[in-house]
């Protein structure tokens, strides 16, 4: 008995449906190009997952100029400076003053519930709870994803096809390994991350070093903690019960101006293992690799989903050359514009974590280095600036030029 295969075409094919395969599918939707974006994962899954949480402003940009900043704008934070606190006092980094921007607090989950909402009205454009995802054909000029689904065998036909499915996905470890080069950094340590229904006891982000390790007030709504520890890379939270990590948050966040945190019911908590990762390049034949798919940063400088959303705009402008010009050098040029901007903000997400955490090998003299470069930061206006320029993002065109 033949077994069944449901064929289709499109022009370019996504695999993976987080923002950055989301957002791709909407850009080139906008451009009109078309799309089908490939899910192992369910639509509740994906709207539940709690992520990161800040938005560059060029990030907050991008949503408002395709018609995605509505929701954002409404119930999302706008914050114009964080804290840095180290020796129980907190320093204010003015964002806002340094550098003329300021970032907006919108959890992952809601860009991507607001990105399903918008593809989904155009049709059945992401087919979710794929099994035995596969590309085929990467190298030639017809590649192809293949899924089943509901017992039936799917083929999708595509000019392109995006590797949008994260660092364990299916499309990176498609290429052959001797055509990539993989640079990487595995940090000793984690972040147990909670969700607790408690306002936050801070307005804005506060990032702390502390002798017992980094910690992070951080927020979803004002009604909603989001609050992270370091701790070992493979904690037992069955070791974590709710009330030794309020004394731990309690103990790292504190100050000596009395400031204290509130404890309140912890909805969720996770551990999080922490890596700095880069693939290159970022294309094999008509597989266009993006965000998680093809670098990993540590979540301290908040990039993760900034550095995807930089990646699926310029390549979207790149897929809409082609189309537009039948341009192969967008194409090819596609990666190399998007490194350039990769490697520096490696650079800053590593600086603010080894800034910040405690690493098992420091000694003494390594301490008194991290307070010396935190204090330096804190009262130098040029060290500050240089933070804020980072943290609210460096512009996504950097990658052009020499």
């Amino acid at each position: 008995m033949a077994v069944q295969v449901h064929r289709e075409r499109v022009q370019v094919g996504i695999v993976g449906a987080g923002p950055a395969g989301l957002l791709l599918s909407h850009l080139l939707a906008q451009a009109g190009i078309e799309s089908i974006v490939v899910e192992a994962r369910s639509r509740i899954h994906l709207e539940e997952r709690i992520r990161a949480g800040v938005l560059e402003h060029e990030t907050a940009a991008v949503l408002r100029e395709t018609g995605l900043g509505d929701r954002m704008d409404r119930e999302g934070l706008v914050h114009d400076g964080l804290f840095l606190q180290f020796l129980g006092a907190a320093h204010r980094i003015d964002l806002k003053a340094l550098t003329g921007k300021g970032v907006m607090v919108y959890g992952q989950h809601e860009v991507v519930k607001d990105l399903i909402a918008a593809r989904l009205n155009e049709g059945e454009v992401i087919r979710f709870e794929c099994e035995n995802v596969s590309v085929r054909g990467i190298d030639t000029q017809a590649p192809s994803i293949h899924y089943e689904h509901g017992g039936v065998n799917h083929e999708i036909a595509c000019d392109f096809i995006a590797g949008c499915d994260g660092f364990h996905g299916i499309c990176r470890t498609s290429i052959p390994p001797e055509a990539l080069t993989l640079y990487e950094r595995v940090y000793p340590f984690g972040w147990l991350g909670v969700l607790a229904r408690t306002p936050p006891a801070s307005h804005e982000l506060i990032y702390a070093g502390h002798d017992n390790g980094f910690a992070l007030l951080s927020m979803r709504s004002p009604e909603i903690s989001r609050l992270y520890l370091q701790c070992p890379p493979d904690a037992d939270l069955a070791l974590w019960p709710d009330e030794r990590i309020w004394e731990e948050l309690d103990a790292r966040l504190s100050r000596s101006d009395g400031f204290r945190l509130t404890p309140g019911p912890i909805l969720q908590k996770s551990v999080t293992a922490m890596r700095s990762f880069v693939c290159e390049p970022m294309r094999f034949g008509r597989l266009l690799l993006a965000g998680d798919a093809a670098h990993i940063v540590p979540p301290t400088g908040a990039k993760g989903m900034n550095l995807a959303v930089g990646d699926v705009r310029v390549m979207a402008r790149a897929l809409e050359r082609y189309y537009a010009r039948h341009d192969g050098d967008a194409i090819a040029a596609y990666g190399p514009a998007c490194l350039r901007r990769i490697w520096r903000v490696q650079r800053f997400s590593w600086w603010m974590t080894q800034m910040l955490h405690r690493f098992d090998d420091d000694s003494p003299f390594d301490r008194r280095r991290q307070l010396a470069d935190l204090d330096y930061v804190a009262h130098s206006r040029a060290a500050a600036t240089t933070l804020a320029e980072n943290y609210v993002g460096l512009p996504m065109d950097w990658g052009d030029g020499p």
